[in-house]
């Protein structure tokens, strides 16, 4: 089975990132110990679709006792992008000592929508499948992703079975495949109403270029924008979104939050006043992800809490 080790990794890309003192110590002794706490598991492939193999890579944590999993889904408005160049955004969870798996997806010029939506559901089903083999707790599955990848997070922890974009690798009971569900999400800046991205005030030619010329493209928008799915039942969702981000409107993360609140559902919007398109800056950041750490600590009870270390 191929797989490698982390630490040449991390020497080259964590160390230059951790730029205060102490953050620089505490990620310095991580990356020394990053080769005993991970193994690589590159390329998998979760499933075949538009002529190619769908892949995915898995940083498996070597812990003694399970711990939680991290799907992370790369932005680039559905039409460009890929997983390899994730691991900056990957660090803050691996750091954790937590499962981190790396999806791709279809973009826009090899499939429009909903492509990318059924990949990363199809992804969620390989967890599942390979939970065993590869020590994956299917009940601490958290989703986060940056822009496009918020809102392919959003659809793949608010989705459920019966939605019927899971055609592409439909459960098999026989089998013994379970319901598919995420204790959480984390959503970037994610786009929450797709037919405003089309037709609306906030047109964008991103989110037109991924419904293409569909002819129940109206339609289709609806299926996969994350507000047509608010309901009872929803696992826990956090967001953060910069108020003037001129990419991705900030009102639809506010709409997001309003519609969770008025169901009483776990959720929180994490505003970064002056916020553009992500690049919120180090302090910002690690404002965002100590807010993020702290919120799902307390609606995902099972989560271990930062002070736990991993045991090796």
């Amino acid at each position: 089975m191929k797989f490698f080790s982390l630490s040449f990794l991390f020497l080259a890309v964590v160390l230059p990132m951790t730029a205060p003192a102490a953050a620089q110590q505490s990620g310095s002794d991580w990356a020394a110990a990053a080769s005993d706490q991970y193994l690589v598991y590159p390329d998998r492939a979760y499933g075949y679709n538009s002529g190619s193999q769908l892949k995915l890579d898995l940083w498996q944590a070597q812990s003694k006792d399970p711990v939680p999993t991290v799907v992370y889904i790369h932005g680039g408005g559905w039409f460009f992008g890929d997983r390899t160049g994730a691991l900056p955004y990957m660090m803050p969870w691996l750091e954790r000592g937590w499962n981190v798996v790396d999806v791709e997806y279809r973009m826009s010029g090899t499939a429009v929508a909903p492509a990318a939506v059924e990949d990363v559901r199809c992804a969620l089903r390989w967890i599942y499948r390979n939970a065993a083999e590869y020590r994956l707790d299917t009940d601490r599955i958290i989703v986060t992703g940056h822009s496009a990848g918020g809102h392919l997070s959003l659809m793949a922890g608010m989705l459920a079975d019966s939605d019927g974009l899971d055609n592409n690798c439909p459960a098999d009971a026989a089998s013994g495949d379970k319901p598919i569900h995420v204790a959480a999400v984390v959503d970037w800046y994610g786009p929450a109403d797709i037919p405003d991205l089309i037709d609306g005030a906030n047109r964008r030619t991103y989110a037109v270029a991924w419904l293409g010329s569909l002819p129940d493209r109206v339609a289709v928008a609806r299926r996969v924008s994350p507000l047509s799915y608010v309901r009872p039942g929803l696992p826990p969702i956090f967001i953060v979104h910069g108020d003037q981000d001129p990419v991705v409107p900030y009102e639809h993360s506010l709409r997001m939050h309003w519609e969770l609140d008025r169901l009483h559902l776990p959720n929180q919007l994490y505003t970064v006043p002056g916020g553009k398109h992500g690049f919120f800056g180090a302090e910002a950041n690690r404002k965002a992800y100590s807010a993020i750490f702290d919120f799902l600590e307390k609606n995902v009870p099972s989560l271990p809490k930062r002070s736990a270390a991993p045991q090796r």
